[in-house]
């Protein structure tokens, strides 16, 4: 288990507690300021970008401290976790409310709006959160076809995830001012900031999943589809035994690769089961 479900989840999957969703939890002053400046200012994201790309011109030692300082700081107010189609699953099973806003990161990186994020809440029409949002004015939110948030079925979210899941894209649950769970977003190293900190920079915003993929020697036929896919360099290919190797300790966990194998050889055991993997997040 990660740390957060020690913590935050009574050494269970922390992002399955639905206490972690409550509008209680919005009520505190310091995360509802939070989540206002964190949609107000999708610009602040592009000042990390280029200091982020400083960092790793920077000493060692720098480069050591200032990760060091910067995840642990996130960690408390904005961190993530990577997460199959089954735990989207599940919390959507008990979310009475899913509502469908603009990506913020997409906004900063592409300069459009782009609807890869959603808001979970146990209330109806998005809660608290609905509301902090809605009374934001930020022109991020409304789009050529829709304005705001849009509030989707279970089934109808599950669908876009399954989509976004075919286009690639990795499935991350993530805080605003832990323990509170704002919302799940579909992540790529190309546009995701957190990814892109995390993956290319070196400075951890995220965990790996509960999970670890597995590639069924006998089922794989080496198509090399998982390899193109991996958004984490975890997949690699034998030519000589025409098969594709999935390195655990590089294994984030996500599924892309399982839901893109025509041959349903790939697996997804818990991490703690994969002994290489247990202690890597």
């Amino acid at each position: 288990m990660c740390e957060y479900c020690v913590k935050h989840g009574e050494g269970q999957k922390w992002y399955l507690q639905a206490k972690n969703y409550s509008d209680d939890l919005l009520s505190d002053l310091q995360r509802r300021k939070f989540i206002e400046d964190f949609f107000t200012h999708p610009e602040s994201l592009e000042d990390d970008a280029k200091q982020l790309e400083r960092l790793d011109r920077a000493p060692g030692f720098v480069r050591r401290v200032v990760r060091w300082r910067t995840t642990s700081r996130m960690k408390k107010i904005h961190f993530g976790q990577v997460l199959p189609i089954e735990d989207v699953e599940r919390i959507f099973d008990f979310a009475t409310s899913i509502v469908r806003v603009a990506c913020i990161c997409r906004q900063a990186v592409l300069g459009s709006e782009q609807r890869y994020c959603y808001g979970v809440s146990m209330a109806p029409d998005g809660g608290r959160l609905g509301e902090i949002i809605r009374a934001i004015d930020a022109s991020y939110l409304t789009g050529p076809d829709t304005a705001g948030l849009e509030s989707l079925s279970k089934e109808e979210a599950l669908a876009a995830f399954r989509q976004h899941e075919r286009e690639g894209l990795c499935h991350t649950v993530w805080t605003f001012v832990a323990p509170f769970i704002g919302g799940i977003c579909n992540c790529d190293r190309s546009d995701c900031m957190a990814m892109r900190s995390t993956v290319t920079h070196g400075v951890p915003v995220m965990f790996r999943a509960e999970y670890v993929a597995q590639v069924d020697r006998e089922l794989c036929n080496g198509c090399r589809a998982c390899m193109r896919a991996c958004q984490f360099g975890a997949v690699s290919y034998s030519a000589a035994q025409n098969k594709a190797l999935i390195d655990p300790r590089r294994c984030y966990g996500c599924g892309v690769c399982r839901s893109l194998c025509a041959k349903n050889a790939i697996l997804l055991p818990d991490r703690s089961t994969v002994r290489a993997a247990a202690n890597v997040w």
